[in-house]
């Protein structure tokens, strides 16, 4: 969660997500007035809601759309050349009912590509089937593992096909849309620190009017824009491909997607790696989620400001955790009081910094970037941090993003609807851990006010053949603590957990790590796990 490919937040986480998503709530830089927000829906004129006390119809439906594309299969076809997707890497569609309670109602199509394994035909395994997280994060590039030579996944790429898919609601997937996507990216945003309790009004409106524009331009997909539902997707993938079981990698969100499809389906699973995860439990989907991320994100904040005051010889912004702290703040005063280059405000700085604790290979590039606006040079931090209005379909892509994430955490759980219990809650987290705190509120508070029904989180636990799942986790993850690994373990019995001690980067399995690299090889290529949990050595730290 909070993490997809957005500026700011694919968690998520995200999430905790993928991955960066854009920090504040889009509209206006002032607060509407109340006449310009629309009416509320009223519970008549939604949308009806799945039968979450039903879940039989939903399993029932779920086997019968996977039926349905076991027999259809997917007429595999070169990939549009929109879709920048190079040969031999092959796109197609998957279909699968909005509802599935109503298999046979309204059907919805999901786009889906590939690339064959690279080994001989006895070395094929069947498809891997990749989520990046978000929610709102986009799979289609992971084939292009393989086509970049990817160096990292070349042993997995000999046994198995690289399939990727966009999600419900995400970009080619039926998308969803919550704001025209130029507003969306207008800068400069209100600052996400409110200084009175004004500012908490406006941005209480923004958000408001945020959920009735989700509701006004996607109201008939919202109730459907669920995880549960998102896993039964996955499985009518599945069987689309011709796979009798999956073989699935899945990253920050994408490891809370794994955890409610091993529960929905157990018997279904070949083999599973899950890479920086989500806390599956119920009390923490998704507003306690967030909250914890609050304090991970101040404590690799800090770990950053460390290595730069380590670095101080390239960088120049102090020796001291405190001296590279106090050029943060000198430099959000300044764009607070006047936006630098017109355009970027402490809302687009957290957006582009807040990079560098989500992952290692951001350090550098966020540093220089510092640096050189110390230095004198204004453009290179309007370059990093400003929006582009001319990347349209850019931009498009970061609103429906946001639009999923948003339409997935809401309506996957139930999120406190009085304004004291947030006010109060991240009052006190930002009194010790400022940097993300209002941001995040900001980001899910639409939740608030969510104008279809909310439901009760999956309770994601081992069914009868689910086979070992592997589960990797960095000891510092921003986005996804890691207290969520460790549920996790708990709750699959017969996982394994590979910890990464002593780093925190966002997403493993892709960094070079022989340690962590060897056993997801091992493990996909063989079925073997190790026989009680690993810690890894840190990979190796960025140099200037």
């Amino acid at each position: 969660m909070r993490k997809t490919t957005l500026r700011r937040r694919a968690g998520a986480l995200g999430a905790a997500g993928a991955l960066v998503t854009t920090t504040l709530i889009a509209g206006a830089a002032t607060a509407p007035t109340a006449s310009a927000q629309p009416a509320a829906p009223t519970a008549s004129t939604q949308p009806a809601a799945p039968a979450w006390h039903g879940q039989d119809r939903e399993a029932r439906g779920a086997a019968i759309a996977a039926a349905r594309a076991a027999k259809a299969g997917i007429d595999w076809q070169d990939c549009p050349a929109d879709w920048k997707l190079p040969k031999p890497i092959q796109c197609g569609w998957v279909t699968v009912p909005l509802d599935y309670a109503k298999p046979n109602g309204k059907q919805i199509r999901l786009a889906v590509d590939r690339i064959g394994n690279t080994g001989t035909k006895d070395e094929r395994q069947g498809a891997l089937i990749y989520n990046p997280g978000g929610p709102g994060g986009s799979g289609l590039r992971f084939p292009t593992r393989v086509t970049g030579k990817n160096a990292v996944w070349a042993n997995a790429a000999r046994a198995y096909d690289f399939v990727g898919f966009d999600p419900r609601g995400v970009g080619k997937s039926a998308p969803i849309s919550c704001v025209d996507p130029q507003e969306f990216v207008k800068a400069p945003k209100m600052d996400p620190v409110p200084d009175s309790e004004a500012d908490k009004l406006a941005q209480r409106k923004l958000a408001r009017e945020y959920a009735e524009g989700c509701y006004e331009r996607s109201g008939a997909m919202l109730p459907h824009m669920t995880t549960p539902n998102t896993a039964r997707d996955l499985d009518v993938i599945r069987a689309a491909l011709g796979e009798k079981k999956l073989n699935y990698l899945g990253v920050s969100y994408g490891t809370y997607l794994g955890a409610v499809y091993g529960t929905l389906f157990p018997g279904h699973v070949r083999r599973m790696v899950v890479d920086s995860v989500v806390n599956p439990s119920r009390e923490k989907i998704w507003y306690e989620a967030n909250l914890d991320q609050d304090v991970a994100f101040e404590t690799r904040w800090q770990d950053w400001q460390d290595w730069v005051a380590k670095n101080d010889a390239a960088f120049h912004l102090g020796d001291t955790r405190a001296e590279v702290q106090a050029q943060w703040l000198k430099l959000r005063a300044t764009a607070k009081e006047n936006p630098i280059g017109g355009v970027v405000g402490p809302a687009e700085l957290l957006g582009f910094f807040q990079s560098a604790p989500y992952y290692d290979s951001a350090w550098v590039t966020v540093a220089t970037v510092f640096s050189k606006y110390v230095g004198g040079d204004t453009q290179a931090l309007v370059d990093a941090a400003a929006p582009d209005l001319s990347d349209t379909a850019g931009n498009a892509a970061s609103e429906n993003g946001n639009a999923v994430y948003t339409a997935v955490e809401c309506a996957d759980a139930k999120w406190p609807t009085d304004w004291r219990t947030w006010d109060r809650d991240n009052t006190r987290l930002h009194q010790d851990h400022p940097f993300l705190t209002w941001s995040n509120a900001w980001m899910n508070l639409p939740c608030a006010t969510w104008p279809v029904q909310q439901n009760t989180p999956v309770d994601v636990k081992t069914g009868k053949g689910l086979p070992p799942v592997l589960i990797v986790q960095s000891e510092r993850d921003a986005a996804t603590p890691y207290g969520g690994a460790v549920e996790l373990h708990q709750r699959f019995k017969g996982s394994r957990l590979i910890t990464e001690r002593d780093a925190g980067s966002h997403g493993v399995t892709g960094l070079v790590n022989p340690c962590v690299n060897d056993r997801v090889d091992t493990y996909l290529l063989t079925g073997e796990v190790d026989s009680r949990d690993v810690t890894c050595a840190p990979h190796a730290t960025p140099k200037p």
